[in-house]
């Protein structure tokens, strides 16, 4: 990026819970958007708090003119949430992070550098240490590994949720409706040009995570049925090798008794025979009735997510005065 032309950007940033913590990470992008945009704006998206957030986000967007509130009706889900923001973004390079103070807004120029330098369309900013323990680090590992081997994604080591990339992406899925949203998949619908640099990222200051390694494993499960038709090759593989393996047995027990007249005997086999086949069946019938779920669900419609409000001044109006110091206002 030279001195003379600064990119134009959009950063969205979902929140959730964490009305302690944004006024630091909105002075903090004030100070270093200016450096790095030309225009900018900053989106950010309630999903669902308990806690005063939305308060706090109407606030600051009467604070900051190129902040945007908005205010999902209910908990949908980070991914979600991304997704309304991203299709509300206006300028062409569109940003997300985290809300939890995690990605250092110093290491925005990073990644836009990367982005407007080089020919590809998406930049991840991969933490160059991170610790999160064994069970969650291996569970993000297993998110990876599905990204990469079920959607192609030669990238997915790299996914993070620190990523930059051009708006004009978002077209390969502005007509995507369903409950079940994965971002990362989604840019590979629209781009194969991906890349990715090392950032610094910052110990968490404020809650701690709400990606658990159930909720880890449960969202590479549910992004492997939902997103891919691995799961039923597998299950297609499975039963031929089974079926394979039951001719074969066939043939031996055909061959003994032509040969020498001699019959297999044993129940046990019999029943071990019996029980491998009939768990291959129950198998193959638990991932196709996913993918029928999966088919009702859609049938149904359901939004990605629904926005509740965006225009807080009524709300402004009947809650706080006049004031430029926040922190007056979280007293209240």
């Amino acid at each position: 990026m030279t001195q003379k032309w600064k990119p134009n950007l959009s950063v969205v940033i979902p929140v959730y819970n964490s009305a302690g913590c944004l006024d630091l990470l909105v002075q903090a992008l004030g100070e270093e958007l200016p450096v790095v945009a030309h225009n900018f704006e900053v989106i950010l998206v309630n999903d669902g708090s308990m806690d005063a957030s939305w308060n706090v986000i109407c606030a600051l967007q009467r604070k900051y003119s190129w902040l945007r509130g908005i205010n999902l009706m209910r908990n949908y889900g980070q991914h979600n949430a991304l997704l309304c923001g991203i299709r509300e973004a206006q300028y062409e390079i569109t940003l997300t992070m985290d809300d939890d103070q995690q990605h250092p807004p110093a290491e925005i120029k990073t990644l836009v550098n990367k982005l407007v330098e080089e020919d590809i369309d998406v930049v991840y900013g991969r933490p160059a240490r991170q610790e999160h323990g064994l069970f969650r680090d291996t569970a993000s590992a297993l998110t990876k590994l599905v990204i990469k081997q079920a959607l192609g994604n030669a990238a997915a080591p790299d996914v993070s949720a620190f990523r930059a990339f051009k708006t004009k992406i978002r077209r390969s899925f502005e007509n995507y409706s369903s409950p079940s949203v994965n971002l990362d998949v989604l840019l590979t619908w629209g781009s194969n040009k991906f890349g990715m640099v090392l950032v610094q990222h910052r110990p968490r200051s404020y809650q701690t995570s709400n990606y658990t390694f159930g909720k880890l494993i449960t969202h590479a499960v549910n992004m492997l049925t939902g997103f891919s038709t691995l799961p039923l090759q597998i299950a297609s593989l499975n039963g031929l090798a089974l079926v394979g393996l039951g001719v074969v047995l066939l043939a031996y027990v055909f061959g003994r008794y032509m040969l020498w007249g001699v019959v297999v005997p044993g129940f046990a086999f019999l029943a071990s025979i019996i029980i491998i086949f009939s768990g291959a069946q129950l198998l193959a019938l638990g991932i196709i009735g996913e993918y029928v779920g999966r088919i009702y669900t859609r049938t149904m419609d359901r939004p990605s997510y629904q926005v509740d409000e965006t225009d807080v001044n009524e709300l402004l109006s009947g809650q706080v005065e006049e004031t430029s110091n926040l922190k007056d206002y979280l007293r209240v």
